[in-house]
């Protein structure tokens, strides 16, 4: 995989690896759903550098980023994404964020809405409460250790459940994951944050809903982009996210999963960025 080149900073005591491409003035945020990093946004970055300054970071417990645990994720992840803003000298900036990484980019702009000019969520959480039963099932005590261990198969079968056409997904993108997910450290975070987040009926409701009752104090442009035959967040929550900020737009790409990004990246990069350069 070609990417920008590797750096690391340590926000709040957490060691985080981040790229930073592009010299443009204006800056564009771009974070990762659950369970990948930043290399999820290989075939984006390089096209968005060229009109913007595009900064990633790895998540916290995923990627090459420290697994350090952290008290309410949800609480922490925006003081972190300021605390990161501050260190490579942004005042401002637009969001991209996909599924978690969506989620995180709504709370963010909600908590610090001085600090963004522009949303983009991609099949991103916060919009409903509904998860795969994958996703709660591992909740449970011994069921959770046994399914999230890792091995290359299951790796590709999370990976599958997020495309609509496994063919994008060749060996080396499938085996760097699994790689990823040997690292020490690396299963119990996964496993620590799918317990924070969800429960055996879903989402936990008390961290998804005030997160969905202040959608409507968004007032930087939002661009709602989505796939729809995406399996981990149903296209109604699309139309409920695009329905509740008031300043948005929505966008569906067919025959696609949830990484409309990954799956559809020359349609995904242009619709970004029209939208940005207005």
């Amino acid at each position: 995989m070609i990417h920008p080149e590797d750096r690391y900073i340590k926000i709040n005591g957490i060691r985080t690896r981040y790229w930073s491409t592009g010299g443009q003035d204006q800056a564009l945020i771009l974070i990762h759903g659950f369970g990948t990093s930043m290399e999820i946004w290989q075939h984006n970055i390089e096209e968005l550098s060229k009109k913007f300054r595009v900064i990633a970071f790895d998540v916290p417990g995923f990627g090459y980023s420290d697994k350090t645990p952290v008290d309410d994720f949800t609480s922490f992840m925006p003081k972190f994404i300021s605390g990161f803003m501050e260190a490579v000298g942004i005042d401002r900036a637009s969001f991209m964020g996909v599924s978690l990484g969506g989620a995180l980019s709504i709370k963010f702009t909600q908590e610090y809405p001085h600090k963004v000019d522009r949303l983009i969520p991609v099949d991103s959480g916060g919009f409903g409460t509904y998860t795969p039963f994958s996703n709660r099932i591992v909740t449970l005590p011994l069921i959770g250790e046994l399914l999230t261990r890792p091995n290359r198969k299951g790796t590709y079968l999370f990976l599958k459940s997020l495309v609509y056409d496994p063919v994008v997904l060749n060996d080396e993108f499938i085996d760097f994951y699994y790689r990823l997910s040997t690292l020490p450290g690396a299963q119990e975070a996964c496993l620590r944050l799918l317990r924070a987040l969800f429960c055996l009926s879903g989402i936990k409701k008390d961290l998804v809903l005030p997160i969905m009752a202040r959608l409507g104090e968004i007032k930087a442009p939002t661009l709602v982009l989505w796939g729809r035959d995406d399996q981990s967040f149903p296209i109604e929550h699309a139309h409920y996210g695009h329905r509740s900020i008031r300043n948005s737009e929505l966008h569906i790409f067919d025959q696609c999963g949830h990484l409309p990004n990954f799956e559809k990246p020359e349609e995904f990069n242009r619709l970004v960025l029209d939208f940005l350069c207005r």
